[in-house]
């Protein structure tokens, strides 16, 4: 199948991604785990969302498979309407590096070299040209609040400002969607609560997807909507702003 991310993506959806009865089952032996169970949602393009749910409840197995970085056992994914059961693995890949930014809560920094090197990773992938990727992050740095801050290497960094370099890093291709996993689990309150403004702000002026996985429902109850699961089952949904 032939395919093209510019092309193909967003032509006929409204929503940004969409899952349809997505289980998730691991087996090992004899013995099945339901991960996930018939999950369904529909998650518009800009929304800002947050789940939430006990350890165990299938979050980070749900954000893994909205991220395509894993297969669902039964049930589909959408992004931007096109069913990602279909792509091949390079097309995966694509998808991963150009529509979709992640944002760890450890980090993921390489700490042997630069912040600005980091910020320019995914940009290399994807083949950037380094005057154009250079430009584009140092941008992203100092929307971020580390002007000045380039040529540091992570370490030297607070918690709060390494996690605002992996918000820039996931920003640096432009994706329509962000997922973050558990992104202020690390850091204290104040700090945690200046990251979530962050991508609240990052949703409303960039009009950017953002899903976030969380269990602080203080932080939750900043975004549009939060999902609630539970058994591998969405419990219930609350509407915060429309």
């Amino acid at each position: 199948m032939s395919f093209s991310l510019t092309t193909s993506l967003g032509l006929n959806s409204k929503y940004a991604i969409e899952t349809v009865n997505l289980t998730k089952v691991y087996r090992s032996d004899s013995v099945e785990v339901y991960a996930l169970v018939d999950v369904n949602l529909k998650i518009r393009y800009g929304e800002f969302v947050a789940i939430v749910g006990p350890s165990g409840s299938g979050k980070s197995t749900l954000l893994n498979l909205l991220g395509v970085l894993d297969k669902p056992t039964k049930g589909h994914v959408l992004i931007e309407g096109i069913d990602t059961s279909t792509m091949s693995p390079s097309q995966l890949a694509k998808i991963r590096n150009e529509k979709i930014g992640f944002i760890f809560q450890a980090y993921n920094l390489i700490n042997r070299t630069t912040v600005l090197r980091n910020v320019e990773l995914p940009a290399v992938v994807r083949g950037v040209p380094k005057k154009e990727r250079v430009k584009r992050a140092m941008e992203l740095l100092r929307l971020t609040g580390l002007d000045g801050k380039f040529n540091r290497k992570p370490l030297t960094l607070s918690g709060g400002e390494q996690q605002r370099v992996a918000i820039a890093r996931a920003l640096i291709n432009n994706p329509t969607i962000i997922l973050a996993d558990e992104p202020t689990g690390n850091l204290d309150s104040k700090t945690g609560y200046e990251i979530f403004s962050l991508l609240r702000r990052l949703s409303e002026e960039r009009k950017t997807t953002v899903i976030v996985v969380t269990h602080n429902l203080e932080l939750a109850n900043l975004t549009d909507r939060i999902i609630y699961l539970r058994d591998g089952r969405i419990e219930a949904e609350r509407i915060l702003r429309r």
